[in-house]
């Protein structure tokens, strides 16, 4: 059995996402220790456990440690099931964190699958679905896979209670992903959500985004939700290149001046702009473990942030690739994965 250390590097979720998912794939027994131990609250929280019990149920697994607060796991996979999948996360926990650790070993799965996912599908520290819809999966679909991903209701921390639905078309291998430029500049967007709250919240946010981008006024737009979505509010902003669309999002908390919000994330976007790279923070970490998986590839993309140098260790020691990551210019890294 295969031992992973959760604590090592950034020592987030991210250990025990990729590591189940390599699991599930290899149909390698794993024991991923110290989970999440230097967070303020160590071990499995809601989301994490709900990715394990994911797993489980891909892999048909047997399970040990898979509880609220546990920080060690054994997982023991013995197949992988496509098919039709209901993951609840059962409160307002990431929805597409437990959907980046079962879809790997999917898109390579026996026959197509359907996924109902319950919970949040717009949380800090978590991919929002705007970005898993507009920038990490058409790149996935461009290695070989149909995916497509639906949102039938936004939920919002810590309300929760949102719905997707995800169907996935899988391929015997995938295909190799270069990603050097990001082409012709297509189209600008940002788009301040509320949810249950009042207009003027978009609008300061928008104005404080306007004001660090220096976009024309048609760019910016409010959105306003009224209904059982729960309070909520999230800044989108995408940028449409010819080779990719980057998404940079800003969520509103308690305590914290709409503006900030709209400025932090406009400041990424911008920030990413300047670069002149394709692949911006927080898609690099999510490319790493389909390109390792492809065998090869390779992206440019800003400074790469510990999350992203923590997973590339990971798959280094897990799948033996070989990986580097350079720099080319000032706030531009090249990084590449090969056998």
């Amino acid at each position: 059995m295969l031992t992973i250390d959760g604590s090592t590097g950034e020592g987030g979720g991210q250990i025990l996402r990729t590591t189940l998912s390599l699991s599930l794939i290899t149909q390698t027994p794993v024991r991923i220790t110290s989970i999440r131990k230097g967070r303020a609250r160590p071990g499995l929280m809601r989301q994490h456990l709900t990715s394990v019990q994911a797993a489980a149920q891909v892999g048909r697994a047997e399970v040990s440690g898979a509880a609220l607060g546990s920080q060690e796991v054994v997982f023991r996979p013995t197949a992988i099931v496509a098919g039709e999948h209901t993951f609840r996360v059962g409160s307002a926990g990431s929805t597409t964190l437990v959907l980046q650790t079962v879809l790997p070993a999917l898109l390579r799965a026996p026959a197509p699958s359907t996924l109902t996912l319950e919970g949040g599908t717009h949380n800090p520290m978590a991919p929002p679905f705007d970005f898993l819809d507009l920038a990490y999966l058409p790149l996935v679909r461009r290695m070989g896979p149909e995916i497509t991903a639906t949102l039938v209701t936004p939920g919002f921390y810590p309300a929760g209670g949102g719905l997707a639905r995800v169907s996935i078309a899988p391929v015997p291998a995938l295909a190799p992903l270069e990603l050097l430029s990001r082409g012709e500049l297509r189209g600008r967007r940002a788009v301040a959500t509320v949810s249950n709250l009042p207009s003027a919240v978009a609008l300061r946010e928008l104005d404080a985004a306007a004001a660090v981008l220096g976009w024309e006024p048609a760019c910016f737009r409010p959105s306003v939700l009224r209904g059982g979505h729960g309070p909520g509010n999230v800044i989108t902003i995408v940028v449409e290149s010819e080779h990719v669309t980057e998404v940079f999002t800003g969520f509103g908390e308690r305590g914290v001046r709409a503006e900030s919000v709209g400025a932090k994330a406009a400041e990424e976007a911008r920030d990413y702009l300047a670069a002149g790279v394709p692949v911006g923070e927080h898609l690099a970490d999510q490319l790493l473990l389909p390109i390792a998986l492809a065998g090869r590839g390779a992206f440019r993309t800003v400074r790469p942030s510990s999350h992203t140098t923590t997973h590339l260790q990971l798959l280094r020691d897990l799948l033996g690739i070989r990986a580097s990551v350079e720099p080319i210019s000032e706030g531009a890294w090249h990084i590449e994965i090969g056998r």
